[in-house]
């Protein structure tokens, strides 16, 4: 009588064939329930070879392929398994309560970005922290798109990179908190060390070649007073006349302009109401500016609150109208933040200035005014940070240029009030004790 040869894997069990294979680190029997024949136990190999890639690839659905299986409470799978695509979508759903539209969005880019790095089909708990690191290193030097055949992808920043990996860390620490993980593969994983990114201001000669290159007044007046209040762009495009008090010198801070064309709340709770006291080349700037747009049309705007689907409606003249530099039916009556961006790029283009980031602006007007002498918490207050921390850390630089000039202050306030100091005696050369005057 001939020998039967079973394929790997396969295995009698009781007059039925069984298969094994390794999940998760240890190996595991699954009885198939057929008659123990030649046809069978090929089908059988198949099956177990097929189970074995999907395992490896991460693709394995145990609870739909032995769904009466005892190993499911072993392994604590069954109904809480999840695909990274179902993963993203839950998430996303259940954070659109708790962010902005606008935060919203750029999770929602970072999950098309990385999800299909990780496999969408793929199962959560099949993920493991070394690839999840091989993705980093491909998001960072961009080779991702080589096995495809493609040309390699431009590699992102080290910022970008570290925004994608912490934001789908996020999303994994949910699954983590619901049951699809034992553990999130994230944790361990540390933010790659990126260099302090110093702020890069426009030297006042810079500015006045800006402001110069700029070929409306309005374009002018918004770039001015960018940098003589450090008003983030959002803020700066949906100010309105309503908003500011030219008798008292104040603008208070009520709302911003997404990228999504939405107005909601400024970025921060410390931004929200904050009153920005203007110095006198900024009120120069709106008076010139009122005799533009001061007696416009004011609109109704409704103002996203923080709190989830609750609005706030606002009247508002805006100070700042696209249509004085540009009269036609596609032109709206509020800029868009990107095309605020744009006219940056052009003024310092024409200007022959090296290029910086509009943002810059923000910037410029800190180490001013720190230069010139400013208290770092009224800097903080005014530019709508939590606390004067944030100044020290990103402008400390800056502080430094006025140190001759706070010694000479601090000499004139507190000379009147130090004690004497009693002349120091000095041995001559003979021994002798004498004072020195």
């Amino acid at each position: 009588m001939d020998k039967v040869t079973y394929p790997t894997g396969v295995e009698n069990h009781g007059g039925t064939l069984r298969i094994w294979f390794n999940f998760k680190g240890k190996r595991v029997r699954e009885s198939l329930g057929v008659p123990d024949t030649a046809k069978n136990r090929k089908i059988a190999g198949e099956l177990r070879t097929s189970i074995c890639f999907a395992v490896r690839t991460g693709n394995f659905d145990y609870a739909a392929q032995f769904p009466d299986s005892p190993n499911l409470k072993v392994f604590g799978v069954g109904s809480k398994e999840i695909t990274v695509k179902e993963l993203e979508k839950k998430w996303l759903d259940l954070k659109k309560m708790e962010i902005s539209a606008n935060a919203l969005n750029r999770y929602e880019s970072v999950a098309r970005n990385v999800v299909p790095l990780i496999g969408a089909k793929r199962l959560v708990s099949a993920v493991t922290k070394e690839e999840l690191l091989y993705i980093r290193k491909d998001l960072l030097t961009g080779y991702q798109s080589s096995t495809n055949g493609k040309k390699p992808a431009k590699g992102r920043s080290v910022v970008t990179v570290n925004y994608y990996m912490t934001t789908i860390a996020g999303m994994f620490q949910f699954a983590a908190d619901h049951g699809y993980l034992d553990a999130n593969p994230f944790d361990g994983i540390k933010p790659l060390k990126k260099a302090k990114a110093e702020p890069d201001p426009l030297t006042r000669d810079e500015f006045i070649r800006l402001i110069d290159a700029c070929r409306h007044q309005q374009t002018k007046n918004l770039w001015s007073l960018a940098v003589y209040t450090g008003m983030r762009h959002g803020e700066l495009v949906s100010l309105a006349w309503e908003d500011i008090d030219l008798k008292v010198g104040t603008i208070t801070i009520r709302r911003n302009y997404t990228k999504l064309g939405e107005f909601t709340l400024p970025k921060t709770e410390a931004s929200t109401d904050r009153v920005v006291h203007l110095i006198q080349p900024a009120l120069s700037i709106l008076k010139n500016q009122a005799e533009m747009t001061k007696m416009g049309k004011q609109h109704h705007i409704d103002v996203q609150l923080r709190e989830y689907n609750r609005s706030v409606n606002h009247e508002c003249t805006f100070v700042f109208n696209p249509q004085m530099v540009r009269r036609c039916e596609q032109v709206g009556f509020i800029y868009k933040v990107d095309s605020v961006g744009d006219s940056w790029d052009a003024a310092l283009k024409r200007a022959g200035i090296r290029h910086r980031k509009a943002y810059q602006s923000r910037h410029t007007y800190a180490c001013w005014s720190l230069s010139a002498g400013a208290n770092p918490s009224f800097i903080a207050n005014q530019m709508g940070h939590s606390s004067a921390q944030m100044v020290f850390n990103v402008y400390g630089a800056w502080m430094a240029d006025c140190s001759a000039e706070q010694i000479a202050m601090l000499n004139q306030k507190l000379a009147d009030f130090a004690p004497l100091m009693p002349q120091i005696p000095q041995t001559s050369s003979r021994g002798l004790l004498k004072s020195v005057s």
